[in-house]
């Protein structure tokens, strides 16, 4: 028996899609959506529709219909693990045959709920939003109806309103081991330094300490913790500085929300005279080159950032390919690093990166 020739039907019916709509994005004819003719085009290659037998996607998919765009406040610098993040990312989106256009979101643009000028929606097929922590321009991307994901967000983002996808680093279980390393080696006054409402990375880490010195009867000073606005963490030069010369105590640890914060935190101590790790021993996250520079090498976590572009990449051409699924909220591990900076728990734990 003869096998029956695929029709236009049977892609209609494989994306639950009208017979009109896949014929006109066969045919590149009416107002159809890039994203639907991609996916129409990507189902006849797979099911060997006449002229699409012998093709396969990269062949059928031009420029203009093959665009991710990037949306961020800042370009990361080689400190940031965002730098090696894009790097994975464009990889993995490139071999698909996409570009990637960045757009820098500036705080007018925020504050305005406007997008970047030099974004085109009608040229865009997928978006990633790296450290954009705003709701409310969150809310603005998402409700573009494009396919996108975020790489970090805003700290009091309600998942279930979250019309995205979603990718962090493990940061809860990573901080609350740190922590309860410092509590086993005898530290039992623990402050936290980093602004915990800046973003939810800042808030996972906050609630794996939080946990750790709950589980263990352990009081958090605030009057010990430095969890000011981020922003005054860099306003201007010396901040730090004033900040740790106006405290009246100091705790006998520091676990701090990434390895900036950490870095500036022993500077500042050192500046009154208090050393690390002799009189405080200190934490970051992030492993950040800084965190091997400074002395003492800073005990951190590692970020497997190039993985994390990687399956940001997948996540989002899997969203771009099957839109109604639903969203995802995924953390890659992190692998914390103990150095000099905590000596009593590096000498149980030695481990370096």
């Amino acid at each position: 028996m003869a096998k029956e020739k695929v029709t236009i039907q049977d892609i209609a019916d494989a994306l639950g899609i009208s017979r009109n709509t896949a014929s006109k994005a066969l045919n590149d004819s009416g107002n159809i959506p890039e994203e639907t003719r991609n996916r129409v085009i990507k189902k006849a290659i797979e099911l060997k529709y006449k002229q699409f037998a012998y093709m396969d996607s990269e062949h059928v998919l031009t420029k203009a219909q093959s665009n991710i765009a990037l949306l961020t406040e800042n370009l990361p610098n080689t400190s940031h693990f965002g730098s090696l993040l894009i790097s994975g990312l464009e990889k993995r989106i490139s071999a698909e045959g996409y570009n990637l256009s960045i757009h820098i979101v500036r705080d007018v643009d925020q504050e305005s709920l406007t997008l970047p000028n030099n974004f085109d929606i009608s040229n865009v097929d997928g978006i990633i939003c790296i450290e954009l922590f705003d709701l409310e321009y969150t809310r603005l991307i998402t409700d573009l109806g494009i396919p996108t994901i975020f790489i970090d967000c805003a700290s009091n983002v309600c998942y279930p309103d979250f019309h995205a996808d979603l990718l962090l680093m493990e940061n809860e279980h990573s901080t609350y081991q740190l922590t309860k390393k410092l509590i086993e080696s005898g530290y039992k006054s623990i402050g936290f330094a980093g602004d915990y409402n800046h973003c939810k990375s800042f808030n996972e880490r906050w609630v794996g300490y939080h946990r750790a010195m709950l589980e263990s009867g352990l009081q958090v000073d605030l009057s010990q913790c430095i969890v000011d606005d981020d922003r005054l963490f860099f306003s201007r030069p010396g901040w730090m500085n004033l900040r740790v010369a106006e405290m009246e105590s100091f705790p006998s640890a520091y676990v701090c929300a990434n390895d900036f914060i950490a870095v500036e935190l022993i500077r500042a101590l050192k500046a009154k005279n208090v050393t690390v790790p002799q009189d405080i021993v200190v934490c970051g996250f992030d492993n950040a080159p800084e965190s091997r520079i400074i002395e003492p090498a800073l005990t951190t976590v590692h970020i497997y950032s190039t993985e994390m572009g990687i399956k940001a990449a997948e996540m989002l051409l899997s969203r771009i390919d099957n839109p109604s699924q639903p969203y995802q909220v995924a953390h890659i591990v992190t692998k914390p690093i103990i150095r000099e900076s905590t000596p009593t728990i590096m000498r149980a734990n030695p481990q370096t990166i």
